[in-house]
């Protein structure tokens, strides 16, 4: 299988064999006009098998959702054909408006208006809790 190189755009490296797509649909890549390849259970030294995700333009990303999502995702930015930037993803130590916070008694139930935050507080665990009830966040987004 050829899949052929980008001019200008990312390359989200290292998912997680399988999460490729939950990552497309997260990012909104279907709505994009450029071309977008995803490659599934691609051959990998380190990770057995992986995925990835070519975009061909250069698109803002949040890394914080990459980063929650599959921590281990590498970001390469090309650039006239040339990678300039290459960013190695891992746990924010917060996350804002990402998940929402399921406690009916926090406070982010009555107040609409107040940003739903988690904390990092184990990342051998990946576990979040929530800023201002301590609830603990859901371990899927999807």
């Amino acid at each position: 299988m050829i899949i052929g190189q980008i001019r200008d755009g990312i390359v989200l490296d290292h998912i997680t064999a399988g999460r490729g797509i939950e990552i497309y649909e997260l990012l909104g890549l279907d709505k994009l006009e450029c071309t977008v390849a995803m490659i599934k259970n691609a051959e990998s030294e380190k990770m057995g098998k992986k995925d990835i995700i070519k975009v061909g333009q250069v698109i803002d990303l949040n890394f914080d959702i990459l980063g929650y999502i599959d921590p281990g995702i590498t970001v390469n930015i090309i650039r006239d054909g040339k990678l300039v930037k290459r960013e190695h993803l891992s746990l924010p130590e917060r996350i804002k408006n990402l998940i929402v916070c399921k406690n009916p008694r926090c406070i982010t139930s009555s107040e609409r208006s107040i940003q739903h935050e988690f904390v990092l507080v184990d990342p051998e665990k990946k576990l979040y809790r929530c800023l201002y009830c301590e609830s603990e966040a859901p371990k899927n987004i999807g």
